[in-house]
């Protein structure tokens, strides 16, 4: 039999999930999370310093694992360039138009100046998660596939465009009609990889 305690945090984090999948990140509050959870805030705060501290948390222990052996799903480090890419980049939107709390909580992990702190805490080192898309990246750049830049800087040509892809998404949820559609990400995705291969003479 769990502690109770145990029992009462995994509420808090279910709860808190729930509500940023409902409701959006930024109506998520230590209130209105002990209200649902049947708690006092002071409950809250002894497992988490501030809101900002949950959310980093939140995406640590309930997102990145589930995040990165979904985009990881059937793919192979050794795949041609652009099949890779495109299948990292179907998977990830796949997951992520289903999981909008993760998204949400990706999406403030980037920005949040307490990520680096909780990787720390975690004793997370780079390379720890997604070590099969940067094996993959490496063995490009070494076949003369790709341009030859920094690990971050592929990061960021390759895979913030599908994120935001993602926003445009969720922002199209309400509008007449979707306009980000696998076609469309397969099509900027495609893009998006010519504009990184190295194009021989």
């Amino acid at each position: 039999m769990r502690p109770k305690n145990l029992i009462k945090e995994e509420a808090i984090r279910s709860i808190a999930l729930q509500i940023i999948a409902d409701e959006g990140l930024e109506n998520l509050s230590m209130q209105k999370l002990a209200k649902a959870a049947g708690i006092s805030p002071r409950t809250i705060y002894i497992k988490y310093e501030n809101k900002e501290d949950l959310l980093v948390k939140l995406f640590i222990e309930e997102v990145l694992g589930a995040y990165e052996k979904a985009i990881l799903k059937n793919f192979d480090p050794a795949m041609p360039f652009a099949e890779g890419v495109r299948k990292l980049w179907l998977n990830g939107f796949d997951y992520l138009i289903n999981n909008r709390h993760a998204f949400a909580l990706i999406q403030h992990g980037k920005a949040s100046p307490l990520l680096n702190r909780a990787f720390q805490q975690k004793n997370i080192k780079e390379g720890d998660f997604f070590g099969p898309i940067q094996q993959f990246l490496t063995l490009n750049v070494e076949a003369g596939i790709i341009k030859d830049f920094p690990q971050e800087v592929h990061r960021a040509l390759l895979f913030s465009p599908m994120l935001d892809l993602v926003a445009e998404y969720f922002d199209y949820q309400t509008r007449p009609q979707q306009i980000i559609t696998p076609e469309t990400i397969l099509a900027c995705c495609e893009a998006v990889t010519q504009g990184i291969l190295i194009h021989k003479k």
